[in-house]
C-alpha cells in the first residue's frame, strides 16, 4: 500500500505533541530568540508605514483602480508585483521548512510553482487580457453566460482567498515574534504570543489595504519584492558565509553539503512516496493556473504584449527565490543539527521551527540582530503582498461579482468600493479567527488552496479559453463536482476541524490515493470529463459566446479599453448582455 499521507500534516500533529513551549505559548519555534529587539523593529515598523503611505498615496475611488489598477501597469513592474503577490510566506519561508523537513518531497513546491507560470505565459496570459474582464469570476459568468456560475467562482474565489490566507498570517505571527517579542501581557492573557503578533500584523495589512485597492497594493508590491528578494538572497549569501558552509554562491556549493544532512534530507521519497510527489506538484503546476489573485494581475496591463512580458519578468523574478530556497534549507538544517539538536526522529525538528528556519538560521549562524531582522522583514514582507493580492481578489468577488452583478446592479461606483473595502474587512476577521490556532504548516495550508484552485477553476479558465462549445451546463456541472471533489479529502483529514474534531473520517483508500494537498491529480480530469461530457450532451454555447472566444486568440490587436465582448457586438452591431440563468 502506498502511504500517500502528507509528511508535513503528520509532523504538524507530532510538532503539536511536542513542541516546546516558550513565554507560555504553544506555538513558538525551539531555539528562535524571542525579544524585543530595537533596530529590527525599526526596520520592520518603518517597512509597515511605508507600505501604509503608499495605498493613502494611492487611495482608490473607482472600480477601475480599486480591482485592476486602472490598467496602467508596466510590464516591468507588473512583473515585479507577480513576483511579490506570488512568493508568499510560503515561498519565502514554507519552501526552505518543507525541503529542510521532508528533502526531496519538498522539491515538488519549487518545481510545481515554477512550471505552472510556463502554461499561464503559453496558454493563458494574453487570452485573459483579451477577454478582457475585471476579475475572475467575471470571466467565468461573461464566458458561460450565467449568473450562478459567476457565483460559484465567487465563492470559490473567496475560499481560496481565506484558506491561502492562513499560511500568511501563521508566518506573520511566527517571524513577528523574532522581532517583536512577546506581547501577550498586553491582551491579559487572552491571546498568546504568537496569536497576539498575527493579530497586530493581519489588522495592519487589512487597514491598508481597505485604503488602497489594487492601485495601492500594486505600487506596494513592487516595494515588497525589493524588499523581500534583498533579505532573502543577502540573507543566504551572508548566512553561508559566516556559518563556514559557503564561499562564493550558497546555490552553486550547497550540494556538497547534502550527504551529511542524513538520508531523510537527501534520498529520494524518505519523506513521502513517489505517487504524493506527483500528487503534489500536479496540484501546484495547475493551481497556479487558476489561482484569481494571480489570474487577476493579467487585467491590471494595457494588452496581451504587456501581459506576456510581464509573465516572463515575473517568472524570472520568481526564478531567482526558488533556485536559492533549497540552499537555504541545507544550510538551516546543518545549523540546526549543529547548534540545536537532531533534525529528524522525535523529537526532531518541529514544524514550527521549520517555518521559521530562514530566520532562524541567520540567528544560528551569530549574524547580528539587525542583519537577522532584516531576513525576518522580508518574510513579513512577502506574507504582506500575498495576503494584499488574496483579499483585493477575495473582496473583489463579493463586490464586483456577487453584490453588482447579481444582488444590486445598479450599484454605484461608491457603493461598489465600500462592499469591497468592508469584505476586506471580513476576509482579514475569518483569517484572523482561524488563523489563532493553524493546524498545519505554512507550506500545506497553502497547498489546500492550490488543489482548490487546480480542480475548481483551472478547468473552467483552460476550456473557456481553448474550446468554444465548453457550455453553461456543462460549467455548472464541473464547477458543482469540483467542489465536491475537493471537500472530500478535506473532511476525510480532519482539516480545518470540519469533522470528528479535527480527526476526520481517517477512510485510508481516499488518504492514499487522494491525499488533499495533492488531490486534484484525481479531481481535475474528473471535473474535465464532466464538463466536456456535459457540454457534448448539451445546447451549444450561443455564436456570440463562440465568437469571444475566438477573439481571445484572433491576431488583431484590441485598443486597451475594450473587451471581447466589446469587440464582438460592434461587429455583430448587437449590445445585449449574456443571458442570464
Amino acid at each position: 500500500m502506498i502511504d500517500a499521507t502528507p509528511l508535513t500534516a503528520n509532523l504538524a500533529i507530532d510538532a503539536a505533541e511536542s513542541m516546546p513551549l516558550q513565554a507560555g505559548s504553544e506555538l513558538l519555534p525551539e531555539n528562535l530568540n524571542v525579544s524585543f529587539k530595537l533596530l529590527p523593529s525599526i526596520i520592520v515598523i518603518g517597512m509597515m508605514l511605508l507600505f501604509i503611505v503608499a495605498g493613502f498615496m494611492f487611495k482608490v475611488a473607482d472600480t477601475d483602480d480599486m480591482w485592476v489598477a486602472g490598467r496602467s501597469i508596466g510590464n516591468l513592474e507588473n512583473g515585479m508585483a507577480i513576483g511579490a503577490n506570488w512568493m508568499s510566506a510560503a515561498t519565502y519561508l514554507g519552501v526552505a521548512a518543507t525541503v529542510a523537513i521532508s528533502g526531496v518531497y519538498g522539491l515538488a513546491y519549487v518545481i510545481g510553482w515554477t512550471t505552472g507560470y510556463f502554461i499561464l505565459l503559453i496558454f493563458m496570459a494574453a487570452q485573459m487580457r483579451r477577454f478582457g474582464k475585471y476579475t475572475a469570476p467575471d470571466f467565468v459568468g461573461d464566458r458561460f453566460n450565467s449568473d450562478t456560475a459567476r457565483a460559484l467562482a465567487a465563492v470559490t474565489t473567496f475560499l481560496i482567498g481565506f484558506v491561502y490566507a492562513l499560511g500568511q498570517a501563521r508566518g506573520m505571527g511566527l517571524v513577528g515574534l523574532y522581532i517583536l517579542g512577546d506581547w501577550s501581557a498586553l491582551t491579559g492573557g487572552l491571546l498568546t504570543a504568537y496569536q497576539t503578533m498575527m493579530v497586530v500584523f493581519m489588522v495592519i495589512t487589512v487597514g491598508y489595504l481597505s485604503l488602497s485597492g489594487m492601485l495601492g497594493a500594486t505600487k506596494n508590491m513592487v516595494l515588497q519584492y525589493v524588499i523581500l528578494i534583498v533579505a532573502f538572497l543577502l540573507g543566504l549569501v551572508v548566512t553561508g558565509w559566516s556559518a563556514g558552509y559557503t564561499t562564493v554562491l550558497p546555490q552553486l556549493e550547497y550540494g556538497m553539503m547534502i550527504d551529511s544532512l542524513g538520508t531523510q534530507f537527501s534520498a529520494p521519497f524518505a519523506g513521502g512516496s513517489y505517487y504524493l510527489w506527483v500528487a503534489t506538484c500536479f496540484s501546484l503546476v495547475f493551481g497556479t493556473c487558476g489561482l484569481p489573485h494571480v489570474l487577476v494581475r493579467f487585467y491590471t496591463v494595457k494588452n496581451e504584449r504587456v501581459a506576456r512580458w510581464s509573465c516572463t519578468w515575473g517568472l524570472f523574478f520568481i526564478s531567482l527565490l526558488y533556485l536559492s530556497a533549497p540552499a537555504f534549507a541545507a544550510i538551516g538544517t546543518a545549523l540546526y543539527g549543529d547548534e540545536i539538536g537532531t533534525v529528524y526522529g522525535d523529537p526532531g525538528m518541529t514544524s514550527a521551527a521549520g517555518d521559521v528556519l530562514v530566520v532562524l538560521a541567520a540567528q544560528l549562524a551569530d549574524l547580528p540582530s539587525w542583519f537577522v531582522g532584516f531576513v525576518a522583514a522580508g518574510g513579513i514582507a512577502a506574507a504582506v503582498a500575498t495576503t494584499a493580492g488574496l483579499f483585493i481578489a477575495a473582496s473583489s468577488a463579493i463586490s464586483h461579482d456577487i453584490y453588482a452583478n447579481i444582488i444590486n446592479e445598479d450599484a454605484t461606483q461608491r457603493q461598489q468600493v465600500l462592499v469591497g473595502r468592508l469584505s476586506i474587512i471580513l476576509i482579514g476577521a475569518l483569517t484572523i479567527v482561524f488563523a489563532l490556532n493553524p493546524q498545519q504548516p505554512i507550506a500545506a495550508l497553502v497547498g489546500f488552496a492550490f488543489s482548490l484552485a487546480a480542480i475548481v477553476l483551472f478547468p473552467m479558465f483552460f476550456l473557456g479559453l481553448w474550446w468554444e462549445n465548453t457550455n453553461r451546463p456543462g460549467a455548472l456541472s464541473g464547477m458543482v463536482t469540483g467542489l465536491v471533489v475537493w471537500f472530500v479529502p478535506m473532511i476525510n483529514e480532519g482539516n480545518f476541524g470540519l469533522v470528528n474534531g479535527g480527526a476526520g473520517l481517517g477512510i485510508e483508500v481516499i488518504s492514499t490515493w487522494m491525499p488533499a494537498i495533492g488531490s486534484a491529480l484525481v479531481g481535475t480530469p474528473i471535473v474535465f470529463a464532466v464538463t466536456i461530457a456535459v457540454s457534448l450532451v448539451t445546447t451549444e454555447p450561443p455564436l456570440r459566446t463562440k465568437q469571444m472566444v475566438r477573439q481571445c486568440h484572433s491576431p488583431d490587436p484590441m485598443p486597451s479599453d475594450k473587451t471581447a465582448a466589446d469587440i464582438v457586438a460592434e461587429k455583430n452591431r448587437d449590445g445585449s448582455a449574456p443571458a442570464d440563468d
